[in-house]
């Protein structure tokens, strides 16, 4: 009996021990470079994605990295405030709370997520206040990860230099698989050491990722959206006319406080001068910027792309039919439904806040969720 037990112990180990790595397999892996020097990696301090925002440790802003980018942290536990700083100005992330302050008291959004006991700052907003270059590269198939695993390269820099994004990928790529190496090796330790079994996370679920993309243009028809998205916890991204981002501040600070997507609806004709001006209006509105646009025209589309856009390709277009009732939301969903894998939908302005609820409702009875749109998914 005795020999027996352990066995069936042994076993349940065994089971337990590859579970955790076949979890290991498959994921998302987010390095993290600032300037010239690509960061250990690790679980715990790994970015990820939240509300359509990109989130990096504070931690960070320690060491050398505070030696490369003058920008420095402060924890607060006991009044659970962060703070990050440079010489002449700070910026405050009262934790719990999703908007962080400069000392003239400004708002700014989003604010800070905890995770693991650390405190994660969005990484576009550090950039824009503290005057950083940021970009994502994707370096899946460049050697820096296994072939089974999704790699993507978060550069924070300051100051110019004489590369592109894609070509520092290029050059970091064996910086890149020394800590991709560590990481594993990491993983292996902790398992034959604690056997546990993976939790759930917000990122794993039973169904397929929905992005529902839709024109900002009227004010009234786009509020109702985002009552029907916040009563269902649902998210979307919403592409904005010059003109909405001119005439809805408010709107626009609504969605940057809950976690739409704010992107940018422009055309062929001057397409990046009309970017740069809704931009500006954005970040006079909520203090932070976009790079995500929707344009059709080709010539604009390439344009865009090549000044560090991203650029919206729907997998699904359905503008010609919009989501304006229980018909149109069954029909999207028999579309959706019909694809494998996560699935980006450009519907245009004909939306309304019942069609918007009814879908919602149809993709969570299927496992699926409705969820702002990242530059990585676009």
């Amino acid at each position: 009996m005795k020999r027996r037990a352990a066995a069936l112990l042994l076993a349940v180990w065994m089971a337990l021990s590859l579970a955790t790595l076949s979890a290991a397999a498959g994921r998302n892996i987010y390095f993290l470079a600032v300037n010239d020097t690509v960061l250990p990696l690790s679980d715990e301090t790994m970015p990820f994605w939240e509300n359509g925002y990109l989130y990096i440790p504070s931690t960070i802003f320690a060491g050398d990295v505070y030696k490369e980018l003058e920008i420095g942290y402060i924890p607060n536990q006991s009044r659970q405030l962060l703070v990050l700083y440079t010489a002449g100005k700070s910026l405050h992330f009262p934790l719990g709370e999703s908007y962080a302050q400069d000392t003239d008291g400004n708002a700014y959004y989003p604010g800070a997520v905890q995770r693991n006991g650390i405190a994660f700052v969005p990484a576009a907003l550090v950039a824009e206040f503290f005057g950083l270059s940021y970009a994502i590269t994707n370096v899946t198939g460049s050697g820096a990860v296994a072939d089974e695993d999704r790699g993507w390269l978060v550069w924070l820099r300051k100051g110019s230099y004489n590369l592109t994004a894609s070509q520092f990928a290029d050059a970091a790529v064996p910086q890149m698989r020394a800590r991709y190496d560590q990481y594993l090796k990491s993983k292996e330790t902790q398992s034959e050491e604690v056997p546990t079994v993976p939790e759930e996370t917000e990122e794993s679920f039973p169904g397929k990722s929905v992005y529902l993309c839709i024109e900002a243009s009227d004010g009234a028809q786009v509020e109702a959206v985002l009552d029907a998205l916040d009563t269902q916890g649902a998210r979307a991204a919403f592409y904005c006319t010059e003109s909405f981002f001119q005439e809805e501040g408010a709107l626009l600070r609504r969605m940057a406080a809950t976690g739409q997507t704010i992107g940018i609806l422009a055309d062929g004709a001057d397409s990046l001068d009309q970017v740069r001006r809704s931009n500006e209006t954005l970040y006079a509105a909520t203090c932070g910027k976009t790079r995500m646009v929707y344009c059709k025209d080709e010539s604009g589309r390439k344009a865009l792309e090549q000044a560090g856009y991203c650029c919206l390709a729907p997998d699904l277009d359905r503008s010609s039919y919009g989501l304006t009732g229980s018909g149109a939301a069954q029909t999207l969903f028999q579309r959706v439904s019909a694809r494998r894998g996560d699935t980006a939908v450009w519907l245009g302005g004909n939306v309304t806040a019942a069609g918007t609820k009814a879908f919602i409702q149809k993709a969570e009875q299927s496992g699926d969720r409705c969820r702002a749109l990242t530059e990585t998914a676009a």
